[in-house]
Protein backbone atom coordinates (compact mmCIF):
# COMPACT_ATOMS: atom_id res chain seq x y z
CA UNK A 1 0.00 0.00 0.00
CA UNK A 2 1.05 3.49 -1.11
CA UNK A 3 0.79 7.21 -0.47
CA UNK A 4 -0.98 9.12 -3.22
CA UNK A 5 -1.13 12.13 -2.15
CA UNK A 6 0.99 15.07 -3.22
CA UNK A 7 3.06 14.76 0.00
CA UNK A 8 4.30 11.27 -0.66
CA UNK A 9 5.26 9.88 -3.74
CA UNK A 10 4.38 6.32 -4.96
CA UNK A 11 7.42 3.63 -3.43
CA UNK A 12 8.23 1.43 -6.06
CA UNK A 13 7.91 -2.53 -4.85
CA UNK A 14 11.32 -3.37 -5.78
CA UNK A 15 11.89 -6.06 -3.60
CA UNK A 16 14.07 -4.53 -1.00
CA UNK A 17 13.20 -6.50 2.30
CA UNK A 18 13.10 -3.21 4.25
CA UNK A 19 11.24 -0.98 2.03
CA UNK A 20 8.33 -3.93 1.24
CA UNK A 21 8.24 -4.46 5.17
CA UNK A 22 7.38 -0.48 5.35
CA UNK A 23 4.97 -0.63 2.58
CA UNK A 24 3.20 -3.89 4.84
CA UNK A 25 3.68 -2.19 8.16
CA UNK A 26 1.62 0.86 6.96
CA UNK A 27 -1.82 -1.32 5.41
CA UNK A 28 -0.97 -2.93 8.69
CA UNK A 29 -1.46 0.36 10.42
CA UNK A 30 -4.57 1.15 8.65
CA UNK A 31 -6.33 -2.06 9.46
CA UNK A 32 -5.66 -1.77 13.11
CA UNK A 33 -7.03 1.42 12.74
CA UNK A 34 -4.91 4.40 12.39
CA UNK A 35 -5.86 7.06 9.71
CA UNK A 36 -2.44 8.22 8.88
CA UNK A 37 1.51 6.59 8.79
CA UNK A 38 4.74 7.80 8.55
CA UNK A 39 8.45 7.51 9.13
CA UNK A 40 11.38 9.66 9.92
CA UNK A 41 14.86 9.34 11.65
CA UNK A 42 15.47 10.45 15.48
CA UNK A 43 17.55 13.39 13.92
CA UNK A 44 15.09 14.88 12.14
CA UNK A 45 13.82 17.03 15.03
CA UNK A 46 17.31 19.26 15.76
CA UNK A 47 15.93 22.13 15.00
CA UNK A 48 12.94 21.54 16.99
CA UNK A 49 14.56 20.52 19.84
CA UNK A 50 16.60 23.72 20.05
CA UNK A 51 13.21 25.57 20.03
CA UNK A 52 11.94 23.83 23.23
CA UNK A 53 15.41 24.54 24.95
CA UNK A 54 14.86 28.08 24.36
CA UNK A 55 10.71 28.05 25.47
CA UNK A 56 12.10 26.04 28.56
CA UNK A 57 14.98 28.73 29.21
CA UNK A 58 12.53 30.82 29.13
CA UNK A 59 10.49 29.70 31.96
CA UNK A 60 7.37 29.33 29.54
CA UNK A 61 6.06 25.96 30.94
CA UNK A 62 4.50 27.16 33.82
CA UNK A 63 3.64 24.26 36.61
CA UNK A 64 4.82 21.87 33.97
CA UNK A 65 8.01 20.72 35.33
CA UNK A 66 8.19 17.38 33.26
CA UNK A 67 9.09 19.19 30.45
CA UNK A 68 11.70 20.72 31.73
CA UNK A 69 12.31 17.25 33.37
CA UNK A 70 14.91 14.79 31.37
CA UNK A 71 14.81 18.04 28.79
CA UNK A 72 18.05 16.14 26.76
CA UNK A 73 16.13 12.84 26.24
CA UNK A 74 12.83 15.65 25.09
CA UNK A 75 14.62 17.36 22.48
CA UNK A 76 16.83 14.77 21.22
CA UNK A 77 15.63 11.59 20.18
CA UNK A 78 18.63 10.12 19.99
CA UNK A 79 19.31 10.68 23.85
CA UNK A 80 16.23 8.67 24.84
CA UNK A 81 17.08 5.56 22.79
CA UNK A 82 20.63 5.96 20.88
CA UNK A 83 19.87 2.50 19.04
CA UNK A 84 16.91 3.55 17.69
CA UNK A 85 16.94 3.65 13.66
CA UNK A 86 13.29 4.90 12.87
CA UNK A 87 10.38 6.27 14.23
CA UNK A 88 7.54 5.17 13.08
CA UNK A 89 4.42 7.81 13.33
CA UNK A 90 0.86 7.44 13.91
CA UNK A 91 -2.10 9.60 13.88
CA UNK A 92 -5.87 8.84 14.94
CA UNK A 93 -8.66 10.94 14.30
CA UNK A 94 -11.03 11.73 17.06
CA UNK A 95 -12.97 14.28 15.03
CA UNK A 96 -16.29 15.76 16.79
CA UNK A 97 -19.70 15.41 15.75
CA UNK A 98 -20.54 18.71 16.21
CA UNK A 99 -18.91 22.26 16.16
CA UNK A 100 -17.51 22.35 20.23
CA UNK A 101 -17.51 26.15 19.88
CA UNK A 102 -21.59 25.85 19.83
CA UNK A 103 -21.03 25.23 23.75
CA UNK A 104 -19.47 28.68 24.65
CA UNK A 105 -22.98 30.27 23.93
CA UNK A 106 -24.70 28.08 26.34
CA UNK A 107 -22.84 29.38 30.05
CA UNK A 108 -25.05 27.14 32.48
CA UNK A 109 -22.93 24.09 31.04
CA UNK A 110 -19.70 22.99 30.66
CA UNK A 111 -17.22 22.81 27.89
CA UNK A 112 -15.43 20.22 28.27
CA UNK A 113 -12.07 19.21 25.53
CA UNK A 114 -13.82 17.38 22.49
CA UNK A 115 -10.71 14.84 23.46
CA UNK A 116 -11.90 13.96 27.20
CA UNK A 117 -15.34 13.07 26.09
CA UNK A 118 -14.82 9.35 26.63
CA UNK A 119 -12.16 6.75 27.25
CA UNK A 120 -8.48 8.08 27.88
CA UNK A 121 -6.91 7.95 24.64
CA UNK A 122 -3.36 7.60 25.80
CA UNK A 123 -4.85 3.87 27.17
CA UNK A 124 -6.78 3.40 23.90
CA UNK A 125 -3.77 4.30 21.36
CA UNK A 126 -1.03 2.30 23.18
CA UNK A 127 -3.02 -1.26 22.80
CA UNK A 128 -2.73 -0.40 19.00
CA UNK A 129 0.85 0.86 19.04
CA UNK A 130 1.57 -2.34 21.23
CA UNK A 131 -0.26 -4.75 18.49
CA UNK A 132 1.58 -3.13 15.30
CA UNK A 133 4.48 -3.07 17.15
CA UNK A 134 4.46 -6.97 17.76
CA UNK A 135 3.33 -7.54 14.24
CA UNK A 136 6.48 -5.29 13.19
CA UNK A 137 8.91 -7.61 15.07
CA UNK A 138 7.19 -10.54 13.61
CA UNK A 139 7.54 -10.09 10.08
CA UNK A 140 10.96 -8.02 10.73
CA UNK A 141 12.17 -11.61 12.05
CA UNK A 142 10.85 -13.21 8.75
CA UNK A 143 12.97 -11.20 7.03
CA UNK A 144 15.72 -12.45 8.84
CA UNK A 145 16.02 -9.19 11.13
CA UNK A 146 15.96 -8.94 14.44
CA UNK A 147 13.53 -6.00 16.01
CA UNK A 148 13.34 -4.23 19.13
CA UNK A 149 10.81 -1.24 19.35
CA UNK A 150 9.30 1.23 21.83
CA UNK A 151 6.24 2.59 21.84
CA UNK A 152 4.84 5.86 23.24
CA UNK A 153 2.07 8.11 23.73
CA UNK A 154 2.54 11.68 25.31
CA UNK A 155 3.81 9.86 28.71
CA UNK A 156 7.57 10.04 27.68
CA UNK A 157 9.91 12.69 26.98
CA UNK A 158 9.10 12.55 23.28
CA UNK A 159 8.44 15.27 20.93
CA UNK A 160 5.59 13.96 18.89
CA UNK A 161 4.38 17.29 16.96
CA UNK A 162 7.60 17.56 15.04
CA UNK A 163 8.00 13.98 14.89
CA UNK A 164 4.88 13.59 13.06
CA UNK A 165 5.66 16.83 11.26
CA UNK A 166 9.17 14.96 10.15
CA UNK A 167 7.14 12.30 9.03
CA UNK A 168 4.60 14.08 6.77
CA UNK A 169 1.60 13.12 8.87
CA UNK A 170 1.18 17.01 9.04
CA UNK A 171 2.99 20.52 10.03
CA UNK A 172 2.92 22.48 13.05
CA UNK A 173 -0.09 24.99 12.60
CA UNK A 174 0.26 28.65 14.20
CA UNK A 175 -1.67 27.07 17.22
CA UNK A 176 1.60 24.76 17.79
CA UNK A 177 -0.46 22.16 17.33
CA UNK A 178 -0.08 19.33 14.38
CA UNK A 179 -2.50 20.32 11.92
CA UNK A 180 -3.37 17.72 8.80
CA UNK A 181 -4.59 18.12 5.37
CA UNK A 182 -6.47 15.03 6.17
CA UNK A 183 -7.88 15.58 9.54
CA UNK A 184 -7.83 18.85 9.92
CA UNK A 185 -6.75 19.76 13.93
CA UNK A 186 -8.46 16.61 15.62
CA UNK A 187 -6.04 13.46 16.11
CA UNK A 188 -4.29 12.03 18.22
CA UNK A 189 -0.37 10.75 17.66
CA UNK A 190 1.23 7.47 18.87
CA UNK A 191 5.31 6.91 18.08
CA UNK A 192 7.06 3.09 17.46
CA UNK A 193 10.32 3.97 18.20
CA UNK A 194 12.37 0.84 16.47
CA UNK A 195 15.63 -0.39 15.77
CA UNK A 196 15.33 -1.01 11.95
CA UNK A 197 16.19 1.61 9.33
CA UNK A 198 12.61 1.67 7.40
CA UNK A 199 12.77 3.67 4.61
CA UNK A 200 11.50 6.99 5.51
CA UNK A 201 8.58 8.93 4.41
CA UNK A 202 8.70 12.87 3.11
CA UNK A 203 8.21 15.39 5.72
CA UNK A 204 5.55 18.29 5.37
CA UNK A 205 5.32 21.94 4.95
CA UNK A 206 3.76 24.50 6.39
CA UNK A 207 -0.12 25.48 4.45
CA UNK A 208 -1.16 27.82 7.31
CA UNK A 209 -0.23 31.03 4.84
CA UNK A 210 -1.93 34.35 6.02
CA UNK A 211 -4.22 33.30 7.75
CA UNK A 212 -4.74 33.87 11.69
CA UNK A 213 -8.34 32.71 12.69
CA UNK A 214 -6.19 30.21 15.54
CA UNK A 215 -4.54 33.43 16.65
CA UNK A 216 -7.50 35.83 16.71
CA UNK A 217 -9.76 33.64 18.52
CA UNK A 218 -7.84 32.76 21.92
CA UNK A 219 -10.17 34.11 24.52
CA UNK A 220 -7.03 34.53 26.70
CA UNK A 221 -4.70 35.91 24.13
CA UNK A 222 -1.89 32.94 24.70
CA UNK A 223 -0.28 33.19 21.20
CA UNK A 224 2.50 36.02 22.14
CA UNK A 225 3.21 35.40 17.96
CA UNK A 226 2.23 32.58 15.32
CA UNK A 227 3.79 29.52 16.40
CA UNK A 228 4.73 30.58 19.79
CA UNK A 229 2.54 29.81 23.16
CA UNK A 230 2.77 31.37 26.87
CA UNK A 231 1.26 28.24 28.58
CA UNK A 232 0.71 30.21 31.39
CA UNK A 233 -2.38 32.28 29.62
CA UNK A 234 -3.64 28.96 27.71
CA UNK A 235 -6.90 27.99 29.15
CA UNK A 236 -6.30 24.03 28.70
CA UNK A 237 -2.41 24.74 30.87
CA UNK A 238 -5.02 26.49 33.36
CA UNK A 239 -7.86 24.31 33.83
CA UNK A 240 -5.43 21.27 33.37
CA UNK A 241 -2.07 21.50 34.01
CA UNK A 242 -2.01 24.36 37.52
CA UNK A 243 -2.73 22.48 40.77
CA UNK A 244 -3.83 25.84 42.53
CA UNK A 245 -5.75 28.75 42.20
CA UNK A 246 -6.03 30.17 38.67
CA UNK A 247 -5.06 33.89 38.52
CA UNK A 248 -7.82 36.03 39.36
CA UNK A 249 -7.00 38.15 36.36
CA UNK A 250 -7.61 34.79 33.73
CA UNK A 251 -10.97 33.19 35.32
CA UNK A 252 -13.64 35.94 33.83
CA UNK A 253 -11.96 34.93 30.49
CA UNK A 254 -12.20 31.58 30.45
CA UNK A 255 -15.84 31.25 30.26
CA UNK A 256 -17.55 27.70 30.77
CA UNK A 257 -14.59 25.45 29.64
CA UNK A 258 -14.37 23.18 32.68
CA UNK A 259 -11.27 21.07 31.20
CA UNK A 260 -8.97 22.17 28.51
CA UNK A 261 -10.00 24.69 25.28
CA UNK A 262 -10.55 23.15 21.57
CA UNK A 263 -10.83 26.85 20.28
CA UNK A 264 -7.75 27.24 18.07
CA UNK A 265 -8.41 23.85 16.85
CA UNK A 266 -12.45 24.41 16.19
CA UNK A 267 -11.25 26.82 13.55
CA UNK A 268 -9.11 26.00 11.40
CA UNK A 269 -9.81 25.93 7.73
CA UNK A 270 -8.09 22.74 7.25
CA UNK A 271 -11.24 21.08 9.39
CA UNK A 272 -13.02 21.27 6.27
CA UNK A 273 -11.39 18.43 5.32
CA UNK A 274 -12.04 16.59 8.67
CA UNK A 275 -13.79 13.20 9.57
CA UNK A 276 -16.31 11.98 12.45
CA UNK A 277 -14.35 9.84 14.52
CA UNK A 278 -14.85 6.01 13.31
CA UNK A 279 -14.20 4.72 16.61
CA UNK A 280 -16.78 4.42 19.14
CA UNK A 281 -14.09 5.01 21.96
CA UNK A 282 -13.66 8.80 20.92
CA UNK A 283 -17.53 9.70 20.39
CA UNK A 284 -18.99 11.98 23.02
CA UNK A 285 -20.48 10.01 26.02
CA UNK A 286 -24.10 12.39 26.02
CA UNK A 287 -23.51 12.82 30.05
CA UNK A 288 -20.28 14.73 28.77
CA UNK A 289 -21.76 16.49 25.56
CA UNK A 290 -23.56 19.34 27.08
CA UNK A 291 -23.24 18.91 30.80
CA UNK A 292 -25.09 20.90 33.49
CA UNK A 293 -22.73 22.71 35.73
CA UNK A 294 -25.05 22.28 38.58
CA UNK A 295 -25.00 18.64 38.64
CA UNK A 296 -20.87 18.59 38.40
CA UNK A 297 -20.32 20.44 41.77
CA UNK A 298 -22.42 18.45 43.52
CA UNK A 299 -19.85 15.92 42.94
CA UNK A 300 -18.28 14.57 46.07
CA UNK A 301 -14.69 11.84 45.75
CA UNK A 302 -16.72 8.91 45.09
CA UNK A 303 -19.12 10.44 42.49
CA UNK A 304 -16.18 11.99 40.39
CA UNK A 305 -14.64 8.90 40.07
CA UNK A 306 -17.41 6.87 38.70
CA UNK A 307 -18.16 9.68 36.66
CA UNK A 308 -15.06 9.83 34.96
CA UNK A 309 -13.69 6.38 35.62
CA UNK A 310 -11.70 5.74 32.22
CA UNK A 311 -11.26 9.01 31.15
CA UNK A 312 -8.31 11.55 31.04
CA UNK A 313 -10.70 14.17 33.23
CA UNK A 314 -10.09 12.04 35.88
CA UNK A 315 -6.25 12.41 36.09
CA UNK A 316 -6.67 16.13 37.44
CA UNK A 317 -8.90 14.53 40.74
CA UNK A 318 -11.11 16.12 41.90
CA UNK A 319 -10.69 19.50 43.40
CA UNK A 320 -9.00 21.19 40.31
CA UNK A 321 -11.97 19.57 38.53
CA UNK A 322 -14.50 21.36 40.83
CA UNK A 323 -11.96 24.32 41.06
CA UNK A 324 -12.84 24.39 37.37
CA UNK A 325 -16.50 24.09 37.63
CA UNK A 326 -17.31 26.62 40.27
CA UNK A 327 -15.34 29.45 37.95
CA UNK A 328 -17.62 28.36 34.97
CA UNK A 329 -20.59 29.22 37.52
CA UNK A 330 -19.46 32.72 38.54
CA UNK A 331 -18.79 33.47 34.55
CA UNK A 332 -22.39 32.35 34.15
CA UNK A 333 -24.08 35.39 35.41
CA UNK A 334 -26.72 32.94 36.52
CA UNK A 335 -28.13 33.65 40.14
CA UNK A 336 -30.20 30.38 40.00
CA UNK A 337 -26.88 28.64 40.31
CA UNK A 338 -26.16 30.67 44.15
CA UNK A 339 -27.44 27.83 45.76
CA UNK A 340 -25.27 24.49 43.96
CA UNK A 341 -22.09 27.46 44.94
CA UNK A 342 -23.32 27.85 48.40
CA UNK A 343 -22.90 24.22 49.04
CA UNK A 344 -19.18 23.66 48.64
CA UNK A 345 -18.14 27.02 50.82
CA UNK A 346 -17.47 24.11 53.67
CA UNK A 347 -15.31 22.08 50.98
CA UNK A 348 -12.69 20.10 52.57
CA UNK A 349 -10.34 21.30 49.74
CA UNK A 350 -9.26 24.92 50.14
CA UNK A 351 -9.12 24.68 46.44
CA UNK A 352 -12.80 24.25 46.17
CA UNK A 353 -13.44 26.55 48.61
CA UNK A 354 -11.57 30.13 46.93
CA UNK A 355 -13.04 28.92 43.79
CA UNK A 356 -16.84 28.57 45.57
CA UNK A 357 -16.11 32.01 47.08
CA UNK A 358 -15.01 33.54 44.23
CA UNK A 359 -17.85 32.41 42.24
CA UNK A 360 -20.42 33.80 44.74
CA UNK A 361 -18.92 37.73 44.24
CA UNK A 362 -19.86 37.01 40.87
CA UNK A 363 -23.53 35.79 41.56
CA UNK A 364 -24.25 38.05 44.60
CA UNK A 365 -24.71 41.03 45.88
CA UNK A 366 -22.71 42.72 48.21
CA UNK A 367 -24.98 42.02 51.55
CA UNK A 368 -25.87 38.96 50.03
CA UNK A 369 -22.16 38.11 49.82
CA UNK A 370 -21.05 39.56 52.82
CA UNK A 371 -23.90 37.82 55.01
CA UNK A 372 -22.61 34.70 53.93
CA UNK A 373 -18.63 35.54 54.51
CA UNK A 374 -16.65 33.64 57.35
CA UNK A 375 -12.92 33.31 58.39
CA UNK A 376 -11.29 31.09 56.63
CA UNK A 377 -8.04 29.08 58.50
CA UNK A 378 -6.70 29.01 54.61
CA UNK A 379 -4.86 32.19 53.71
CA UNK A 380 -5.68 32.02 49.94
CA UNK A 381 -9.42 31.36 50.57
CA UNK A 382 -8.94 34.39 53.50
CA UNK A 383 -7.80 36.63 50.67
CA UNK A 384 -10.90 35.52 48.37
CA UNK A 385 -13.37 36.72 51.07
CA UNK A 386 -11.82 39.78 51.57
CA UNK A 387 -11.22 40.41 47.73
CA UNK A 388 -14.85 39.40 47.23
CA UNK A 389 -16.09 41.72 49.19
CA UNK A 390 -14.12 44.65 47.96
CA UNK A 391 -15.27 43.60 44.52
CA UNK A 392 -18.60 43.58 45.55
CA UNK A 393 -18.97 46.86 47.19
CA UNK A 394 -17.48 48.65 44.43
CA UNK A 395 -19.70 46.95 42.00
CA UNK A 396 -22.35 48.31 43.46
CA UNK A 397 -20.83 51.67 44.30
CA UNK A 398 -20.92 51.97 40.41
Amino acid sequence: MTRTDSVFTPDPIDGAPMQALRIALEARAFDEGFADFGVCAPGDVAEAGAKLRRWVEEGRQGDMAWMADRLDWRADPRELWPEARSVIMLAENYGPAEDPLMLLGLPERGSISVYARNRDYHDVVKKRLKRLGRWLIEEAAKCGEQAEIKVFVDTAPVMEKPLAEAAGLGWRGKHTNLVSRKLGSWLFLGAIFTTLDLPKTRAETDHCGACRRCLDICPTAAFTAPYQLDAERCISYLTIELKGPIPRQMRPLIGNRIYGCDDCLAVCPWNKFAQVAKDSAYWARIELTRPMLIHLAGLDEVGFRTVFTGSPIKRIGRDRFLRNVLIAMGNSRDPSQVWAVRSRLDDASPLVRGAAVWALSRLSSHAEFKALAVVDPDPDVAEEWRLGLAETAAREAG
